[in-house]
């Protein structure tokens, strides 16, 4: 979807108002989840300390905690069976699954970076770098989820699994929830923020629009296939235009 607006030039669709939506949903549950856990983590510092006595002490951080990882978990699950029908069933095509073109990418960017190459690399709806992050955040959420549920109900657990499970969950989920927060906060508030092609802000994810002069530096071959359509269908509806018109005249 296209559109033109004064003084912002012209702006194409990028992403729907149930992804804008779920978005959010994460970035609630992330936040909650991050000042819990590393509260509750770190709890000998006097930060952590004073955070827990003004949410009502500990009990009442894990059960925050808790609340916030089953929303997570639910936003995860209807990411992951939304997209799944998406492209089993809608026949979507799977523009986050990683091909042999993103190593291709990847490898003519870093000789684009060191002079070798005189372009970077032409990418379609997700370059290599989004999907690296998407899917390192994904996996590591799953792994979240699995040793969340495991520390919340260990003697279930432990009834069919040998007890040495439970302080490895805690390790696994403590550890990479640290390398979950390094990742977003590194590798994605860079590239939505500080990085100088969106500088001060990638406001897509919002507003669900991208402009298009962006779009043709960063997602070539997805602002092809989109224009291409685009001409396709007004050239159809130029000629059910002329038919009726011709049908009109013949019937005088």
């Amino acid at each position: 979807m296209k559109e033109k607006e004064t003084g912002m030039g012209e702006r194409i669709r990028r992403f729907s108002t149930s992804l804008i939506v779920e978005h959010w949903v994460h970035v609630f549950a992330f936040v909650v989840l991050v000042v819990t856990g590393i509260s509750q983590k770190f709890f000998s510092l006097d930060l952590s300390r004073w955070l827990i006595l003004k949410l009502g002490g500990i009990d009442n951080v894990r059960l925050i905690h808790r609340c916030a990882g089953i929303v997570f978990m639910v936003a995860a699950s209807v990411h992951i069976v939304g997209a799944s029908v998406g492209i089993v069933l809608k026949k979507r095509q799977p523009s986050m699954v990683i091909t042999k073109n993103d190593l291709t990418d990847a490898v003519r960017d870093l000789r684009y970076y060191l002079g070798a190459e005189n372009s970077p690399a032409l990418c379609d709806r997700y370059t290599y770098k989004q999907k690296f992050e998407y899917w390192g955040i994904l996996t590591g959420g799953l792994l979240m989820i699995a040793t969340g549920l495991v520390l919340w109900f260990p003697t279930f657990v432990v009834g069919f699994l040998p007890g040495q499970v439970i302080p490895v969950a805690k390790a696994l989920h403590s550890n990479e929830a640290l390398v979950i927060i390094l990742l977003i906060a590194v590798w994605h508030i860079y590239n939505s923020i500080f990085s100088p092609e969106v500088f001060p802000l990638d406001t897509s994810i919002f507003t669900g629009y991208i402009s298009r002069e962006r779009m043709s530096r960063e997602h070539p071959l997805e602002l092809m296939r989109i224009e291409n359509r685009t001409q396709d269908e007004a050239g159809r509806k130029r000629r059910r235009k002329a038919r009726k018109l011709e049908t009109e005249e013949m019937s005088r």
